[in-house]
């Protein structure tokens, strides 16, 4: 058998153009299956209450159990949900409960400072 070499990890890496040590752990999206950092995702836990899975974020990833990731994105989320790509990622066998999550990527995914009466005025001149 031919022995190994430790270096052709490094080079499939290198060739993708992807610096592990300055990205540091990647992650994959539910929703649109693209892979990202882990810090740019959003962790997500099933949690059982009283009989009932609900879907509960963890932007601070310390919640016990096996978690997935997805982007704080609507859009992310709604392809993860028509795709029932929630049960595949937690490993469930029953339903979960998605509303406190897409609670969490609404409040997320809203820009600060937006409103939803009327656009507000530019603070600049754009013939600046």
């Amino acid at each position: 058998m031919r022995p190994r070499r430790g270096t052709d990890r490094i080079r499939v890496r290198r060739e993708r153009e992807v610096d592990l040590l300055s990205v540091g752990p990647t992650r994959t999206c539910v929703g649109c299956r693209k892979r990202a950092p882990a810090d740019r995702l959003l962790r997500f836990v099933a949690a059982d209450s009283g009989g009932n899975l609900r879907l509960l974020p963890d932007p601070a990833r310390r919640l016990p159990g096996r978690g997935a990731h997805l982007h704080p994105d609507p859009a992310c989320f709604a392809q993860a949900e028509r795709r029932r790509a929630f049960g595949r990622a937690l490993r469930l066998t029953g339903l979960a409960n998605p509303e406190l999550l897409a609670e969490h990527i609404r409040m997320v995914s809203v820009p600060c400072g937006s409103t939803d009466d009327e656009a507000s005025p530019p603070r600049h001149d754009p013939a600046r």
